[in-house]
């Protein structure tokens, strides 16, 4: 790491004068932040909520464990394992990429910003895509938290009633209920998100210990034998069709990679706590290391308390996770309880989504890269927050929602989009900060060094370029309309009209503002 006060004195190529350092400056609204935008939030966070914020978004125990019944296909429980161990190792370098840029540039804009900067004179274009990716991502992100909100509800149900015919609708009801609660606490709970923050921290690491520990001893106490060391750690099962068990293995990190991916959500926070050059790569930090060893031990409690996996996943069809529960507990009661420590945590990663989403298309707006940027660019000044924006992202998942009901298999097109809609955001920083040498970023407080930045960065771009082809296959060989892996359309559709919408509104769009670094106030506020 880089201290403050080893960091070279360097300008970034684009900058604004910095304002005279006055007292009456410093408590002004007109101030210029590190963003080089006025500071217009609250900085309500402090460091332990906004690690709150990054576990609870990252929710990586609980992703994981919803995606069991689509993960086992490639590998059974080691695949599930072994793929995670393996795609976390990748998203802990992407981590530490996105972390020195959110360090040099702690702007809410995120890879926006950093895009914008690191890719020199064609910093407006790499920014416009980078951008709208990271938006679409999140909103693909928060429309599926919302539909995974609405399977549990439904399944809660389906555990007592075992018949019961699951229709698209009923799962809508919950999904609506759901979407307007997270962004209605978003909208009008501003300075209540912080604690927020701590509560779905403590859901998650409470969460995880009860679940490890119901799964350790119900086994024992229902007198039903554990499974095998074999079962949990050797027995391969590829049921994919594919025969290269190397691609299957590959293939199969994608359902590891839902549950690690939302690397940059606490970046748009930047804005909103002290210090953020330090605390966000801290909160970073927090985010995988507890969310890697959760999920781990996790995985391994709840495979080594299931008797007979195939038929555990099949009990409720909508929500997999809870016949596994049912299993693992032998009762009804004992599946509901294990099912509401999951919806807890799941309903503020929710709550988590619309923040990050809502944060990043007003960081958008407010550079004239939407429509109608005056009025989504506004900041209310009685809740504090960028009420405008974060409405917008609750109807446009509304709008998402009826598409579930119309057809499931578009939905699910458009949200199985989102990790390659994200990691091509992160792309487009990562690989002009490397090409460019890493020289258009002023380091902040964490930085990577010498040798060890450039190898990082070329590993993480080398590993999106080939995962984001691989992410694009069909999950089996055996495909029809319902099965497809839509995402390379999906992902290439949304592209071409980024790039369409670019030709509209580049003569307005004004791009990120980067600031010079040698104004005291700034560098104290962002250091």
């Amino acid at each position: 790491m880089a201290s403050p006060e080893s960091a070279p004195e360097k300008v970034s190529h684009a900058s604004v004068s910095p304002a005279p350092e006055t007292p009456q400056e410093s408590a002004s609204s007109d101030l210029i932040n590190p963003s080089g935008h006025k500071q217009e939030l609250e900085r309500n966070f402090s460091l332990l909520s906004l690690c709150g914020v990054a576990i609870t978004t990252g929710n990586t125990w609980t992703a994981i464990g919803g995606s069991v019944a689509v993960a086992i296909y490639n590998g059974g429980p080691p695949g599930v394992i072994y793929e995670f161990i393996v795609v976390s190792v990748f998203y802990w370098l992407i981590a530490a990429s996105i972390a020195e840029l959110a360090s040099a540039i702690p702007s809410s804009s995120g890879v926006y910003h950093w895009a914008s900067v690191t890719a020199g004179r064609h910093g407006r274009i790499c920014g416009w895509f980078a951008g709208w990716w990271n938006f679409l991502a999140w909103i693909f992100g928060a429309a599926s938290m919302s539909a995974i909100v609405g399977n549990q509800t439904v399944s809660m149900y389906c555990v007592f009633h075992p018949n019961f015919e699951v229709q698209a609708w009923h799962v809508f009801v919950s999904y609506l209920i759901c979407t307007w609660i997270c962004c209605c606490t978003v909208l009008f709970a501003n300075r209540a998100l912080p604690s927020i923050g701590h509560l779905g921290g403590f859901f998650i690491i409470a969460g995880v210990m009860v679940t490890i520990i119901v799964c350790a001893i119900m086994p024992y106490i229902n007198h039903v034998p554990y499974a095998s060391n074999d079962f949990v750690w050797k027995d391969w099962v590829n049921q994919t069709g594919y025969t290269s068990n190397g691609f299957v293995f590959a293939a199969g990190m994608l359902n590891g990679a839902f549950a690690v991916g939302s690397t940059d959500c606490v970046t748009h926070l930047a804005e909103e706590i002290p210090h953020p050059s330090r605390n966000i790569p801290k909160a970073m930090a927090a985010q995988y290391g507890i969310g890697f060893v959760t999920a781990l031990l996790y995985l391994t409690a709840l495979f080594y308390s299931v008797q007979d996996l195939t038929s555990a996943l099949a009990i409720v069809p909508t929500f997999p996770l809870a016949g596994l529960y049912m299993q693992v507990t032998g009762s009804q009661g004992g599946a509901l309880g294990l099912l509401i420590v999951v919806f807890l945590p799941t309903l503020i990663t929710c709550i988590g989504c619309y923040i990050t989403a809502g944060r990043t298309f007003w960081t958008l707006s407010r550079d004239r890269a939407t429509p109608f940027h005056p009025y989504f660019s506004k900041v209310s000044p009685v809740l504090c927050s960028p009420f405008n924006a974060t409405l917008f992202c609750g109807v446009v998942c509304t709008v998402m929602g009826c598409i579930y009901v119309g057809s499931t298999t578009a939905f699910n097109a458009f949200v199985g989009s989102y990790i390659i809609l994200s990691t091509l955001s992160y792309l487009s920083a990562i690989l002009p900060h490397l090409l460019s040498g890493r020289t258009n970023v002023t380091p902040g407080w964490f930085w990577m060094k010498g040798p060890i930045g450039f190898i990082v960065n070329g590993i993480v771009c080398l590993y999106i370029i080939a995962f984001i082809v691989i992410f694009c296959f069909p999950f089996a060989t055996l495909v029809d309309a319902k099965s497809m892996n839509y995402a390379c359309l999906i992902t290439s559709g949304l592209s071409i009209f980024v790039l369409l919408f670019w030709f509209w509104r580049r003569r307005d769009y004004t791009g990120p503002k980067p600031v010079v670094r040698n104004n005291t106030f700034l560098t104290k506020d962002a250091k």
